[in-house]
């Protein structure tokens, strides 16, 4: 398992935007599980939405992200580089996330070509479906 240091050893992301606790699976350039407590403390939750607090969608999918770059860049070869967005695909949002959730993110690595990975990403609050949809990162 990876915590949020092993995380950092391998992505660049830092508070307040590293939106993955921990790693409880992973098989390098295949896949990763990664988890995401939902804090009342979150930056956002006091202005999305007020009295009403939702994880904003665009950070899930981020979330989502963080979780295939760690699968990709633990690669040997990918070691200190970093994964943008190169695309984001039929995304959908099944359930809200609220403070107090614990979100597991699932991405699978579908293909790589070079420097472009693309993947199959879902988010789950418990066993519902809270989000899913394709990534593609571009390696630098």
């Amino acid at each position: 398992m990876l915590d949020r240091d092993a995380i950092m050893a391998i992505i660049p992301h830092r508070d307040p935007f590293l939106l993955v606790d921990r790693v409880d699976e992973l098989r390098p350039g295949e896949s990763a599980t990664g988890w995401l407590a939902v804090t009342e403390d979150a930056f956002w939750v006091p202005g999305h939405f007020p009295e009403h607090a939702v994880m904003p969608g665009v950070l899930i999918v981020e979330a989502m992200a963080q979780v295939g770059a760690v699968a990709l860049l633990s690669l040997d070869e990918n070691r200190g580089k970093i994964a943008f967005f190169g695309g984001i695909d039929r995304v959908r949002f099944k359930r809200q996330v609220r403070p107090g959730d614990e979100l597991r993110m699932e991405v699978t690595v579908t293909k790589r070509r070079g420097p472009i990975g693309f993947g199959e990403a879902r988010a789950f609050v418990g066993e519902e479906l809270a989000c899913s949809g394709e990534l593609m990162f571009a390696i630098q």
